[in-house]
């Protein structure tokens, strides 16, 4: 495979977002801030702070931010202390303006945002992967928000680390990557209240799972960490993988005329790269 440098030097890039004027938006885990690229050039949106994980343009055109509140990458993605705070904030494209949306879900404080999608109604899906402190663990949640982002319900909690999150092309299911787990799970998008995750597939070997994008024909492409690559996933429960020469291979976004451009991001080595995959993503609601 063929992949091509789009940036480099940037601070643990994840959550690619494709635009339609040609650039990508990463946010930069380790250094706080989200930034614009295109090949070649980079700009600042915004210094966002904390610990931007995962990104996606809402049916206002805004940028929606799952921020962790800050992790210490030196020390392997644990919590910097207890008093950092999970938020998921909204950022204003034309001026860099950062606004708090939420920080807390039925009255219980978000831990860790990571990842998010905006069904084609307007409501918002996102993860809160918790933190680690030490021999610490805490729980992980799947969360689902209703159109105006007022009311937020904790679809599935006490999980072990949810990561990715994406929808189905028919929008009836919503699949999450486990981290820990290496497991792709599934719940019906249309369900209201709690729910049991439904099991899809696990990624063999000894890996890690980070965030995930859904290709036209329903397949889950997941960042791989350890191993380094992307898993595809299929509804029925197969695997294969894609290497890259990268050991955390963290988020895939697909792009271009015929969407089979992926934009891969390669972490430690901080690179956001780019390379033909072998079928059409799936073209997301707001970034067209």
């Amino acid at each position: 495979m063929t992949v091509e440098i789009i940036a480099e030097g940037l601070a643990f890039p994840e959550g690619p977002v494709v635009m339609a004027d040609g650039s990508l938006i990463v946010v930069e885990l380790g250094g706080g801030r989200v930034t614009r690229c295109w090949k070649g050039r980079k700009e600042t949106i915004s210094e966002i702070g904390g610990g931007p994980n995962g990104a996606a343009i809402g049916p206002d055109g805004a940028l929606y931010v799952c921020n962790s509140g800050g992790l210490d990458m030196a020390a392997g993605g644990n919590a910097t202390g207890p008093g950092c705070e999970g938020r998921l904030e909204r950022i204003d494209l034309a001026t860099g303006r950062v606004e708090r949306v939420f920080d807390a879900a039925e009255g219980i404080p978000l831990s860790a945002p990571n990842d998010l999608i905006f069904a084609p109604d307007g409501s918002l899906w996102f993860t809160d992967m918790g933190k680690r402190y030490g021999r610490t663990t805490e729980a992980s949640a799947l969360l689902h928000c209703d159109p105006s982002l007022a009311t937020i319900t904790r679809v599935s909690d006490k999980a072990v680390s949810y990561n990715g999150v994406g929808l189905s092309p028919d929008g009836k299911t919503v699949y999450v990557a486990d981290t820990f787990q290496a497991r792709v799970y599934s719940f019906d998008a249309a369900a209201s209240g709690r729910q049991k995750p439904g099991f899809v597939g696990t990624v063999p070997g000894m890996v890690w799972l980070d965030s995930l994008a859904v290709t036209a024909a329903g397949n889950v492409c997941v960042g791989t960490i350890f191993d380094g690559g992307i898993s595809t996933v299929t509804p029925a429960g197969s695997v294969t993988q894609t290497p890259f020469d990268e050991t955390f291979v963290t988020n895939i976004a697909f792009g271009g005329a015929d969407m089979r451009d992926a934009y891969v991001t390669l972490s430690t080595t901080g690179l956001l790269v780019r390379a033909r995959w072998s079928e059409p993503g799936l073209k997301l609601t707001f970034n067209a």
